[in-house]
């Protein structure tokens, strides 16, 4: 294989996988904490977008269980963002000999 052909290669795979990340963060997760009390919307790129909180868990004599929740929120819903980003940039790398979660 020739220099050229190996860096326009690299070129169309670079543009794909800006494609792709472009793509990712469009798609959005949402989680769900608490049994509900509070749900946390991030996107698949890793941005929380939204985080809503049932008043009813809002109690000023017990903060922490609410910081708590909205911790364990983030964490759940960036987790799930980052697993639809892993399974669709392995797609885009399979077959191409490249590890598993290139340019994450």
């Amino acid at each position: 294989m020739n220099i050229a052909k190996m860096m326009k290669q690299a070129q169309q795979m670079q543009k794909k996988m800006a494609e792709m990340q472009e793509e990712l963060a469009q798609r959005e997760v949402e989680a769900s904490v608490g049994g509900g009390k509070v749900t946390v919307r991030a996107n698949a790129g890793g941005d929380v977008l939204e985080i809503k909180i049932d008043p009813a868990v809002v109690d000023p004599d017990d903060v922490e269980m609410l910081e708590d929740l909205v911790l364990s929120g983030v964490k759940q819903a960036i987790e799930e963002g980052k697993a639809i980003n892993q399974e669709e940039m392995g797609k885009l790398t399979a077959g191409m000999g490249l590890p598993p979660g290139l340019g994450l």
